[in-house]
C-alpha cells in the first residue's frame, strides 16, 4: 500500500520530487501546497495503520508507483463531466474527486451510468467532505496542483496512462446484503422520496419507516445488474412526509432494507481480500461506516485511506469501501 499520513512539509517535499499524488486533508493544508502532479479533496477523517483518525493537521497521501510517468489533470464542471470516461487514457485508469452536495456531485450521481463510454475504463475516487462540526458552515472543496483554486462545484480528475505491464482493477467491498423484508420501488429517480411502492402497494415512505421501526443506519440495497449497491438514508421528516438519501434511487430497481450488522469491523475483516500484497494502490471508506461502526481507533487491515462523503467506483456508491489494485503482468 502506498498511502500514509504526512505533515505539510513532507507533502511539499513529495511534490517537489515530482511524485504523482492523491491527497486528502483539511482545506487550509491543501491550499498551501505547491504546483505539481496532484489532486486533492477536503476531509479530516482517515483510516490509518493505527486505526480510524480525525485530524486537521495532516494530509493522507497516496503515491502512485514510480513507473507511472504520464498523467493528465483536468477540471470538469457539470456540463463537461459527461466526457470523463471518453477523456480517459486508452490504457490506464482515472481518479475523480467531487465536492459533496454540489450540483456536479448530484449530476454525476444521477447520470454517470448514461455517460459516453461508461465503465469502459476504470474510474475510482471519492466525494470530498468537511468536519461534521462544520456541516452547513463550510463547503467541501477539491483542488489540483495545476490550478490552486479551491473549487466547490467541479470535479478534479487525474487520468493515468499505464505502462504495458500494469493493469488496473477496481474492487468494491460492500458488507451489506438485502434482507428478506419488503420490496421497495420508487416512481422516480432522485435523492428524495415521499410516495413509494411497498410490494407493489403505494405507501407513504416516512410513515412506513416509522411503523416498521427501520434502523436508518442501515441502507437500502438494490441489485444493480449483478452488483449489490447501497443507498444511504440522510434524513426522515415525518411532518413533511419526506425521506432524503445520500445517493439517488432509481425507478424500476427493486430495493430492500439491509440486514443489520452487529460488528462492522469483524464483518469487514472477514470479507476483506487478503492476497493483494503490494498490488493495493488506493482505497477509501464511507463516513457513515466510520460513524455508525465507531471506527475511530479501530483498524481495517491493510485498507487505509480517506474517509469520504461518498465513494466512486464507476458511479457513486454509499456505505462501501472501494479500492484500486495495479497488477504487474511481468511479475506473473
Amino acid at each position: 500500500m502506498r498511502g500514509y499520513m504526512q505533515d505539510i512539509a513532507q507533502v511539499k517535499e513529495q511534490i517537489a520530487c515530482g511524485k504523482k499524488l492523491l491527497l486528502a486533508g483539511d482545506e487550509n493544508l491543501l491550499k498551501q501546497l505547491p504546483s505539481g502532479d496532484w489532486i486533492g479533496g477536503t476531509i479530516p477523517y482517515f483510516m490509518t495503520d493505527q486505526g480510524g483518525l480525525a485530524t486537521r493537521d495532516k494530509v493522507y497521501v497516496t503515491e502512485l508507483p514510480a513507473s507511472i510517468s504520464n498523467v493528465s489533470i483536468q477540471v470538469y464542471d457539470e456540463a463537461a463531466l459527461p466526457r470523463v470516461y471518453s477523456d480517459a487514457a486508452k490504457y490506464g485508469f482515472s481518479v475523480i474527486i467531487i465536492p459533496a452536495a454540489s450540483p456536479t456531485h448530484l449530476s454525476f450521481a444521477l447520470n454517470a451510468p448514461n455517460y459516453q463510454d461508461f465503465a469502459v475504463r476504470p474510474l475510482i475516487g471519492w466525494i470530498a467532505g468537511v468536519h461534521l462540526n462544520d456541516l452547513g458552515k463550510v463547503t467541501p472543496k477539491v483542488l489540483s496542483g495545476h490550478d490552486h483554486t479551491a473549487l466547490e462545484n467541479a470535479a478534479v480528475v487525474m487520468h493515468v496512462a499505464l505502462p504495458q505491464n500494469l493493469v488496473a482493477e477496481i474492487g468494491i467491498l460492500n458488507i451489506f446484503e438485502q434482507s428478506e423484508g419488503d420490496t421497495i420501488t420508487f416512481p422516480n429517480d432522485g435523492f428524495s422520496a415521499q410516495q413509494v411502492f411497498i410490494n407493489g402497494v403505494k405507501t407513504d415512505f416516512a410513515d412506513y419507516i416509522a411503523a416498521k421501526k427501520l434502523d436508518t443506519r442501515f441502507p437500502l440495497v438494490a441489485d444493480y445488474y449483478g452488483a449489490m449497491v447501497n443507498v444511504s438514508f440522510q434524513s426522515v421528516d415525518p411532518t413533511k412526509h419526506k425521506v432524503l438519501f445520500y445517493a439517488p434511487v432509481f425507478a424500476g430497481l427493486r430495493y430492500k432494507h439491509a440486514k443489520p450488522i452487529d460488528n462492522y469491523v469483524q464483518q469487514f475483516t472477514s470479507q476483506m481480500p487478503t492476497d493483494l500484497g503490494n498490488q493495493l494502490t488506493f482505497s477509501c471508506n464511507c463516513i457513515l461506516n466510520y460513524l455508525y461502526s465507531e471506527l475511530e481507533g479501530k483498524q481495517t487491515g491493510n485498507f487505509t485511506g480517506p474517509i469520504t462523503f461518498g465513494e466512486v467506483a464507476y458511479q457513486l456508491l454509499n456505505q462501501t469501501m472501494v479500492y484500486l489494485t495495479l497488477i504487474d503482468l511481468a511479475a506473473k
